[in-house]
């Protein structure tokens, strides 16, 4: 058996899931999920079960983040609508069986890509892939968040300024990014220049092709995954953090700015924001603000994993490395102030 972690009784896990998962058979198997930089995520196998258990990580914690309940809380919701989701078993609020607190969702059977280039496939299924996402995100801004019972999930309207003033708060000087310039010229940049804020849907907050799981054969979306930065938000915040991709290199945290899309088969930034905007029937879309927001969020997201790899409590171990990008955001998102870096507007698109 694969050690959760040192202090952590696995006896006491096995216990917990036989006695609050009943059928269980054979023997307790943990294999570690990597990829991520958040919240610890483990497959937890029986002999006739596969389950997924995800935890807030160890240590001192950001006020509200790593918030497992929440995830768990939004996955409920959201199971029977037309988002695919895992089904969540148990939620652990307590800490007194792997140390935090936790929850047990069913293991949904597929794939999921940690490359945006999407290496080793075709390049009709790599468009076929792309153009999923874009559905799946569409499909999310579409729910009647209000009669999935998450009424109370967020505050209707000002997700941009909470967001800044959020972000901005949880900077950590410590973490000595070499950014320092360009965020504090955001935090000032950003909170200027706010658009509309009154629309409200459910946003996932991390809504990326790596968060996303795709059909063992098939290039459709089973489950959305990672619902850790979820709330009541704005829906052209998760557009603009979805399309960084297109904006960033591939040592970048592994964008497909540069690469050769046509010969990838992966559509263009405009025609991917095309497709979403058809699907979603929005009468706008993203600008050089909601860009240069995605990317400062980011940037603020890699000092916070260069702290915690400092503090010796990161979940990945490419924590340090990750840790430096957040220069390279800020630079990217500096762009935007400057109006170096182009967005085609939505009347084009449409």
């Amino acid at each position: 058996m694969v050690e959760l972690m040192n202090e952590v009784d696995t006896a006491k896990l096995d216990a917990f899931l036989r006695q609050h998962v009943p059928g269980l058979q054979g023997p307790m198997r943990l294999e570690r999920i990597g990829g991520g930089q958040s919240n610890p995520t483990w497959f937890v196998s029986f002999d006739n079960r596969e389950l997924v258990l995800r935890m807030q990580p160890p240590g001192v914690l950001l006020p509200g983040a790593h918030a497992v309940d929440r995830e768990a809380r939004v996955m409920r919701a959201l199971a029977g609508t037309e988002l695919p989701v895992p089904e969540v078993l148990v939620f652990q609020g307590a800490s007194d069986v792997v140390g935090t607190p936790f929850y047990i969702m069913k293991r949904v059977p597929g794939r999921v890509f940690a490359k945006c280039a999407l290496p080793g496939i075709t390049a009709q299924e790599r468009r076929v892939i792309y153009l999923s996402m874009g559905d799946a995100m569409s499909r999310l801004h579409r729910i009647d968040w209000k009669a999935a019972g998450l009424s109370d999930y967020g505050r209707q309207g000002g997700y941009f300024s909470r967001q800044i003033a959020r972000w901005s708060t949880q900077r950590n000087s410590k973490a000595n990014s070499g950014a320092d310039d360009d965020i504090r010229c955001l935090c000032q940049w950003l909170p200027a220049h706010l658009p509309d804020e009154s629309e409200t849907t459910i946003c996932h907050g991390d809504f990326r092709l790596g968060n996303l799981m795709f059909h063992p054969n098939q290039s459709r979306v089973v489950a959305v995954l990672d619902w850790e930065l979820s709330t009541l938000g704005h829906p052209l915040a998760d557009v603009a953090f979805n399309c960084m991709a297109w904006r960033t290199l591939p040592s970048e945290y592994g964008g497909i700015l540069g690469l050769d899309l046509q010969a990838l088969g992966i559509p263009t930034e405009d025609e991917y924001l095309r497709h979403y905007y058809r699907l979603s029937g929005r009468r706008d879309g993203v600008t050089a603000f909601h860009f240069a927001f995605a990317l400062f969020r980011m940037a603020v997201i890699f000092e916070g994993i260069a702290a915690r790899a400092a503090a010796g409590n990161a979940v990945a171990d490419d924590a340090s490395e990750v840790g430096t990008l957040a220069a390279a955001f800020a630079r990217r998102a500096m762009e935007f102030v400057r109006g170096e870096a182009h967005v085609t507007p939505f009347e084009e698109l449409i």
